[in-house]
This record gives structure tokens, C-alpha cells and sequence, in this order.
């Protein structure tokens, strides 16, 4: 049983990384069997995937890999990290995209955040240090990790433990992609 969801979550991870014309051709073979059929809602298992968002996640992700030629490995540096939010910016550090997660971690809707600088979330007791350290090492366009203090939409502070990994393409770094998670 553990191999079947094992395999079940992997080929449902690979086909939602496809376009349509991909998914069509891939799923048109498969046919599933009664006994394959597992309510993973019984399980809690629907709660590793962000209220059921991942898919949504990687689909949208993939079309901006494609759109953007990156070369990066996105599906592994999803699948090796954990998170709450994801945020693409392009190198100007003006905010692309993010997804359903960053509205659940700071109260703010993404198309709010849509063309804005992440410093949006900064304030007070966001401390000049760290903005200076996520410069320096995102000037070096090598992935890193840092830890912000953040302001959500009413005004209440968390740490923002941010994992940035800058999305490349022909060798030259185009955009960032950030994992966020509210930690401590």
C-alpha cells in the first residue's frame, strides 16, 4: 500500500509539472484500478500538500519556467525544502508572482503584491543588518538563507525564515525565487 501512494503522489507530482498537451497524451494510457482508490483525506495527508495548492503551485511555476527558459530544477528545490509561501522576483526585486500560501502567511493578497518590493512586508524592528546581509548575498546570485523580521497585513511582526535561489538562464541570473516559512 505505502508503494502505491508512494508511486500514485510521484506520477501526480510529474503530471502536473506538464503543459495540457503533455497531460493529455500521458493520462490518455491510464486507466485506474479499483483497488488503487485511497481517500488520503482520511490519512491528513492532504495537509502536506498547502490545502491542496502544490499542483496549482507547480503548474504555474512550470509555465513561467517555460515562458523564462529557466535552467534551475525547480521540482527538486521544491521537493528538498519546506515552506509557506513562495515569491518570484524578477532582479529589479519586484515581486512576479506568489502563491495561495503568502496570503495565508501575511494577510496580504498576491495581486497586492504583484509589482511591489518584498521591503513592502519590512518595518521597525526589521533590523538594517539583515536587509544588508539579503543584499550582499543576493548580489553574489548564489542560493542562500536568512532569517527577517516581517510585518504582516495588521501590522503583527514574525520571523520570515527566506530560502532564495536565483532562477538562471544561459548561466545569467534572471529572476529569484523565494521559500518563506514563518518561523520561532
Amino acid at each position: 500500500m505505502k508503494n502505491n501512494l508512494n508511486n500514485m503522489m510521484g506520477l501526480d507530482l510529474y503530471l502536473s509539472s506538464l503543459n495540457e498537451e503533455e497531460y493529455n497524451n500521458a493520462t490518455a494510457n491510464i486507466t485506474p484500478s479499483a483497488h488503487q482508490n485511497i481517500n488520503i483525506k482520511s490519512w491528513g495527508i492532504q495537509d502536506l500538500f498547502n490545502d491542496d495548492t502544490l499542483f496549482e503551485d507547480i503548474k504555474k511555476i512550470q509555465t513561467l519556467t517555460n515562458d523564462f527558459n529557466w535552467e534551475n530544477n525547480i521540482n527538486l528545490i521544491l521537493k528538498n525544502n519546506t515552506y509557506e509561501s513562495l515569491v518570484i522576483t524578477n532582479t529589479d526585486k519586484k515581486i512576479l508572482w506568489v502563491n495561495g500560501g503568502f496570503k495565508k502567511m501575511t494577510g496580504y493578497e498576491p495581486t497586492f503584491a504583484i509589482g511591489k518590493s518584498p521591503t513592502f512586508l519590512q518595518g521597525e524592528k526589521t533590523t538594517q543588518v539583515s536587509r544588508d546581509r539579503i543584499r550582499k548575498k543576493l548580489l553574489k546570485n548564489k542560493p542562500f538563507k536568512e532569517v527577517i523580521v516581517n510585518y504582516k497585513k495588521d501590522k503583527s511582526t514574525y520571523s520570515c525564515e527566506l530560502k532564495i535561489f536565483p532562477l538562471y538562464t544561459n548561466n545569467e541570473t534572471t529572476h529569484f525565487l523565494a521559500l518563506e516559512k514563518e518561523v520561532g
